[in-house]
């Protein structure tokens, strides 16, 4: 998937500032693609230029003015060509992993500390992501929502979303634990 195709799937949703478009972003798309802020202006740009977006200019009298951004026919047959690919096997990238994998080489402290940072960080991203998913179903229980809700994908997604940092936050919490103990049995020799 390429970054463009989750730009137009965030505004399938509605009319988007740049701004708007990353706080969009972090909220609802972040749980399972990253960009910063300067990426999305960039592929706004380029999505207007190939006709995927339109764009239009917002005078406002206390603020600069805005450009919001709308996907265009072309940019939903884009997504629905996009939908019809097969997918990618998904893959693991990430460089805690790395120092996970040479920690017992090169000392488990530093680790053991990064691993915790990374636990914290997902119980407030776990947090997150259910209020999201209450903001999203409202007053509809979720089995109710699921079966008859207007909307489900970013739901669908939110939920691929606070499974992984579930998990995420088990592995962490685990790994360091055992990181500490043979720490602690090391020093005991």
């Amino acid at each position: 998937m390429a970054l463009r195709h989750a730009v137009l799937a965030a505004l399938l949703d509605g009319e988007y500032s740049g701004y708007q478009l990353a706080k969009a972003f972090d909220i609802g798309v972040a749980n399972f693609w990253h960009a910063l802020p300067q990426q999305l202006y960039a592929e706004l740009a380029k999505l207007e230029k190939e006709g995927l977006v339109s764009g239009r200019q917002v005078v406002q009298e206390t603020r600069p003015t805005k450009r919001l951004f709308r996907v265009t026919d072309a940019g939903r047959a884009e997504l629905e060509a996009f939908a019809e690919t097969a997918a990618k096997p998904s893959f693991i990238r990430d460089d805690l992993l790395v120092k996970v994998q040479v920690a017992d080489r090169v000392g488990t402290a530093s680790v053991i500390g990064q691993l915790e940072e990374r636990a914290s960080a997902a119980e407030a991203k776990i947090e997150l992501l259910g209020a999201l998913l209450r903001q999203l179903r409202g007053d509809v229980d979720e089995e109710e929502f699921l079966l008859r809700g207007a909307r489900i994908g970013p739901y669908l997604t939110c939920l691929r979303g606070l499974a992984f940092e579930q998990e995420h936050l088990t592995w962490c919490l685990r790994i360091a634990g055992i990181l500490r103990e043979r720490q602690s049995n090391h020093a005991e020799r």
